[in-house]
């Protein structure tokens, strides 16, 4: 039977946070409809400036989202020609310059590239959840394999259901490997020995395991995952906005870099920040309550308090101006 998507995302509007449920049909799989809605939700969020976080969670009852629709992989691989890995390297390359193309990619979609352009996309859309000011939260509802694990892997913090639930990688059990980011993300989280280990066997983790190796942030009883992950949303939705797309590309990005080009990215973020309205804004309010009060104000517990709830430092002069 031909492939044909049946996925779709519901999104629930709560003001700065998006709670949005993956619908991936009756297996909860994710495929090309859910990968292309997901594109249009990260551009909508990108834009707009009264959302600060997203969290996705699984519409079915134990699964968070199952893995990609095997269906669609094979399908368009079976398309493709046959290439070596030079060959396939060639293919990537292209696919990711023809992604960019507006002329080209309608055209190169209805040849057997498209599965290359369809991958490509993807991976843009997880790199620009990692270089945005919206913080995404993944609520592990329940199990998550392949590329619903590489989806979570994508998020920024992971709150996963304590359970008889999974997280992992088992692509070399059907004789390929992770494509939605796995062998990348998964080593950035938990280091490269532990993540070869998990990829080469298969094997995916307890929620208890993911915890303890860095793989989620918090395990939680299912009823509760959904708040937490909100909750933590919330906590995060106080920031600068800016200053999270800042970190984040500093941190995804420069963190992977040698340390001389990562210090670069770092620099360069720290300058738009350093000169930006509300850091400026911030900053001078720091030094006014310094002068005022004669102590610096992080040096102040119930200070410092107030300034991770709210997410600045609270200080002498108003500081009631939105933070962009």
């Amino acid at each position: 039977m031909p492939y044909k998507d049946k996925g779709h995302l519901e999104i629930e509007d709560r003001g700065a946070v998006l709670v949005v449920r993956v619908d991936g049909g009756p297996h909860q799989l994710f495929g090309l409809d859910i990968a292309h809605q997901l594109d249009k939700l990260v551009n909508r969020v990108d834009r707009d400036p009264s959302i600060r976080a997203v969290v996705f969670t699984g519409a079915h009852p134990e699964r968070f989202v199952s893995h990609a629709a095997v269906r669609w992989l094979q399908e368009e691989g079976a398309a493709s020609p046959t290439v070596g890995r030079r060959g396939a390297a060639a293919v990537v390359r292209m696919a990711k310059h023809v992604d960019r193309s507006r002329l080209l990619g309608p055209v190169m979609r209805r040849t057997p590239m498209r599965g290359a352009l369809q991958l490509e996309r993807l991976h843009t859309t997880f790199l620009r959840m990692n270089a945005s000011g919206v913080l995404f939260v993944a609520a592990l509802n329940g199990s998550a394999l392949g590329l619903g694990a590489e989806f979570a892997w994508a998020c920024d913090l992971r709150v996963m259901a304590d359970g008889d639930f999974f997280i992992g990688q088992p692509e070399i059990l059907l004789g390929i490997i992770p494509g939605g980011g796995g062998t990348q993300r998964l080593t950035r989280l938990i280091g490269t020995h532990r993540s070869l280990a998990a990829i080469l066997e298969g094997k995916p983790f307890t929620p208890a395991e993911a915890l303890a190796n860095g793989a989620v942030d918090k395990v939680v009883p299912q009823d509760k995952v959904v708040a937490q992950a909100v909750e933590l949303a919330e906590h995060f939705a106080q920031r600068s906005k800016g200053s999270v797309a800042a970190a984040k590309r500093s941190v995804y990005f420069g963190g992977s870099m040698p340390l001389e080009d990562g210090l670069h990215v770092e620099r360069a973020e720290f300058f738009t920040r350093v000169m930006s309205k509300d850091g400026q804004e911030l900053m001078l309010d720091y030094l006014e309550t310094t002068d005022a009060t004669g102590e610096l104000p992080l040096y102040n517990p119930d200070t410092y308090a107030q300034a991770l709830a709210s997410g600045s430092v609270p200080g002498h002069r108003s500081t009631k101006t939105t933070r962009r």
